[in-house]
């Protein structure tokens, strides 16, 4: 399973889905059955909260595959994992055990040129993960907007 947490507000979060990474990421996974859950943990009146009707527009509008898109108003999910930015990015292995949790690469920019040039921690994680190795890095640092959280 692959969470990631999103803001369609945050400069990092446009990077990739302007891009289609992040899309080519879940239609990549979701393909071999992997869940993907976009998680929205922005609360009511802050930025990137939306309604369930505007997060299937923004879905369909940008063409993005996630198996689900999670409401979390309250933050509960967020605080739960420690997500802290927009994107920050969790694997967790079919037993239920997390086994990345971080950036979604290696550049920390909003700057679409530099994906290429980055290495992507979720394809790393994913790739060893379904080979059955060991995720190299497990932990990185996040980087994006803040989760904006209701308190």
């Amino acid at each position: 399973m692959v969470l990631e947490w999103t803001n369609h507000l945050c400069p990092y979060v446009k990077k990739h889905y302007k891009s289609d990474n992040m899309q080519a990421l879940q239609r990549n996974y979701t393909d071999k059955d992997v869940v993907w859950l976009s998680i929205i943990s922005s609360a009511p009146g802050k930025q990137g909260h939306v309604s369930a009707d505007k997060a299937n527009e923004l879905t369909q509008s940008r063409n993005a595959a996630p198996s689900h898109v999670l409401f979390d108003e309250n933050g509960d999910v967020g605080k739960l994992y420690g997500a802290k930015t927009t994107p920050h990015m969790y694997i967790i292995d079919p037993k239920g055990t997390l086994r990345y949790a971080g950036a979604i690469d290696s550049i920390k920019s909003a700057n679409p040129a530099d994906i290429p040039k980055a290495t992507n921690y979720v394809t790393a994680g994913m790739t060893s993960l379904m080979a059955g190795s060991a995720i190299e890095k497990k932990v990185t640092a996040p980087y994006g907007c803040a989760v904006k959280y209701k308190s």
